[in-house]
């Protein structure tokens, strides 16, 4: 996350949806790529960006987990899964 202020915004303009009574997602229009999140209720003068959209996303590693009240059991254990560099082989999906 970062200072409201510290974000510039070099090509376009992003949608903004308002997805809750103070909460804020800003996506690209053209491919629906999500962009930026704002809460000015519980994060005033922030703004979160989402790190796979940074030119360098292998720049800003991730420090903290975030929103886990809420998380799907098993994605706490989501990284012991097997790996594939790209799609798995047909007899492993399903």
């Amino acid at each position: 996350m970062y200072p409201h202020e510290a974000i510039k915004i070099t090509k376009g303009a992003p949608k903004t949806y308002e997805s809750s009574q103070h909460g804020r997602r800003q996506f690209c229009p053209d491919c629906g790529t999500g962009l930026f999140y704002e809460n000015a209720s519980i994060l005033p003068g922030l703004i979160d960006v989402q790190s796979a959209t940074y030119d360098e996303p292998d720049a800003v590693p991730a420090r903290i987990h975030i929103q886990v009240a809420e998380r799907i059991i098993w994605m706490e254990h989501a990284h012991e899964l097997p790996k594939y560099d790209r799609y798995p082989p047909s007899e492993q999906v399903g």
